[in-house]
């Protein structure tokens, strides 16, 4: 029996993760209730700059303030980018454009990575049952894996050197452990997805081909079993009528 289905429905279950690891990290900085509440990327230490509260969280939406260790979001903004400058009007040296452009990219990678997945999820169905739908499969979940990739990537080099930039001016800062765990176990359950995917459609292949020429040895056996049948018995006739001839002649 093939393994296919279970490698299949593994697939899908760590597709069904990272989908919902994806989901998370979108909330947090969307909805202020826990445990949304607690997701971000980066806090640091903000009082002084501009019109900055006296401690800063960035998500996805927008930078909150902190109320009792949650976050205290004024708004949502698609896209908002990390960029300390822009965000309190402020001239301090923060990275600059760096940081724009790479937590705007961000945001629009996760969107088509979560799209790929979804995608990926409703195909893995087709691959609890064939092959062509296990490398489909395969194929939509590696591009889901891709952006993926490219958002936690994106996201570290900016946050990471966010964080950075604030403790060299003698600032508080630390990054956001679930976002950041979240986002590259999201990469790791699709790699897997994807690789599990390939075997699937790798493994009913050698199956079948091993069936096809299970069945062959048969079918020649068989034929090869018949033709001695046909040889003994044209062996034993002409033996039988030798010893009636000598009965008859006696």
């Amino acid at each position: 029996m093939t393994p296919r289905p279970a490698l299949a429905f593994v697939s899908l279950v760590l597709i069904a993760g990272a989908i919902l690891l994806i989901f998370l990290t979108l909330l947090g900085g969307a909805i202020d209730k826990n445990p949304t509440n607690q997701f971000y990327f980066l806090e640091a230490d903000t009082s002084g700059l501009g019109n900055a509260a006296g401690k800063t969280r960035w998500t996805f939406w927008n930078a909150c303030s902190v109320t009792n260790g949650r976050n205290s979001c004024p708004g949502a903004h698609p896209a908002y980018p990390f960029d300390p400058n822009r965000n309190f009007d402020t001239t301090m040296s923060f990275g600059g454009r760096k940081y724009y452009l790479e937590t705007r990219f961000m945001f629009a990678f996760v969107i088509i990575g979560l799209f790929f997945a979804v995608c990926a999820l409703c195909l893995g169905l087709v691959a609890l049952c064939s092959r062509i739908g296990s490398f489909l499969s395969s194929a939509t979940c590696s591009v889901a894996l891709f952006f993926q990739t490219l958002t936690a990537a994106l996201m570290t080099a900016a946050y990471v050197q966010g964080r950075n930039a604030f403790r060299s001016s003698d600032r508080t800062a630390s990054l956001g452990r679930y976002n950041f765990g979240f986002m590259w176990a999201a990469v790791a359950a699709l790699f897997l997805a994807t690789l599990l995917f390939c075997v699937g459609g790798v493994t009913g292949k050698k199956d079948k081909a091993y069936t096809s020429r299970a069945g062959g040895r048969r079918f020649f056996g068989r034929k090869k079993s018949t033709k001695s049948a046909r040889s003994r018995g044209s062996f034993i006739d002409p033996e039988r009528q030798r010893r009636i001839d000598k009965e008859d002649s006696d």
